[in-house]
């Protein structure tokens, strides 16, 4: 066993004695240090000791009064000496927080250095236990962590996946997916579902006689303008070029060409401030819904709303179209 540290709290200096000879007998010369009272205890270093033995009645206190102010300082484990074979004295250092206790009757001395040698082992695979547990807890800590990062890689790269980079919006195969799940959920609960497409109106003449710079930022500005003015479950997609699509559930295609008509009127003010010019860039768009064209499926509900789409740019532009029932 590696050199030990222990503390004799023992006012019978003949006791101390024979207790010390025998500790260092059986763990090493000079393993020992022996005091006879609480306040000659308490100015020691009491962390610095492997183990701790005191008696239970000393000149200034009581061995369990002493235990307590030890328990305040370290976790030094302890053991109560007494002299009084009541098993209820003993009882009551053990709930005070003694690891054990030797009855000093009979040949005591010669199981003492079991009973210390024992307590030492216990205490160490205590220790030990509890460095393990630490460090299981700091590793839980850093595996949570690393998930938490992990998931939010995840989430980042799936999100990056599903938009369009310049827009924010979503892209069109995420836009594809989405459509294939709300056409399902509007014929199984028989709600309504409305689909605008939207087209930038001489978007091509204002990117070449501007400059791509100016013509992403205009892009830019769509999908702001789109995005701020639907509601949470909408969705809304760059179909490709200037071309946007929305899906609104639960509306009417009245509903929808309220909404159109407010993302025109945004737009056509944002996009005047950015070409620092009295006229915006104006929209096209048409409308469909499943309650008023009652198509067979997601892409024929997209393809009338495209077709409504061609009208309105047919007609002169800068204008809303409706799907014929």
């Amino acid at each position: 066993m590696n050199r030990v540290k222990l503390l004799i709290i023992e006012d019978d200096l003949d006791q101390r004695e024979l207790m010390r000879e025998t500790l260092e007998l059986h763990f090493g010369p000079g393993c020992t240090l022996g005091v006879g009272t609480c306040a000659e205890a308490l100015r020691q270093n009491l962390g610095d000791f492997d183990l701790i033995l005191t008696d239970f009645n000393l000149p200034d206190g009581s061995g369990v009064e002493l235990l307590e102010q030890i328990r305040r300082q370290c976790c030094t484990p302890v053991i109560m000496v007494t002299g009084e074979n009541v098993v209820q004295t003993a009882a009551n250092a053990v709930r005070q927080g003694a690891i054990d206790y030797v009855v000093k009757v009979g040949d005591y001395l010669f199981t003492l250095p079991l009973v210390v040698e024992k307590n030492l082992t216990v205490a160490k695979v205590k220790q030990e236990n509890e460095s393990l547990r630490r460090e299981l807890e700091i590793t839980l800590l850093e595996l949570r962590e690393k998930n938490a990062q992990l998931e939010h890689s995840l989430q980042k790269v799936q999100t990056m996946a599903a938009t369009d980079p310049l827009t924010e919006l979503y892209n069109r195969r995420h836009f594809a997916r989405v459509l294939e799940q709300l056409f399902a959920e509007t014929l199984r609960y028989d709600k309504d579902l409305a689909c605008v497409m939207i087209d930038l109106d001489g978007y091509k003449q204002l990117n070449d006689g501007f400059g791509h710079q100016v013509g992403d930022q205009l892009l830019v500005l769509a999908g702001r303008s789109i995005h701020a003015n639907l509601r949470q479950m909408d969705v809304a997609a760059r179909y490709g070029g200037d071309e946007f699509v929305l899906l609104l559930p639960h509306a009417s295609a009245q509903d929808a060409a309220i909404v159109a008509q407010r993302i025109r009127e945004d737009y056509f003010k944002t996009s005047a401030e950015l070409l620092k010019r009295p006229q915006g860039v104006c929209m096209s768009m048409g409308i469909a819904s499943a309650g008023q064209n009652h198509p067979a499926h997601g892409d024929q509900l997209v393809a009338l709303a495209d077709a409504a789409l061609y009208q309105a740019k047919d007609s002169g532009k800068n204008r809303i179209v409706q799907a014929a029932p």
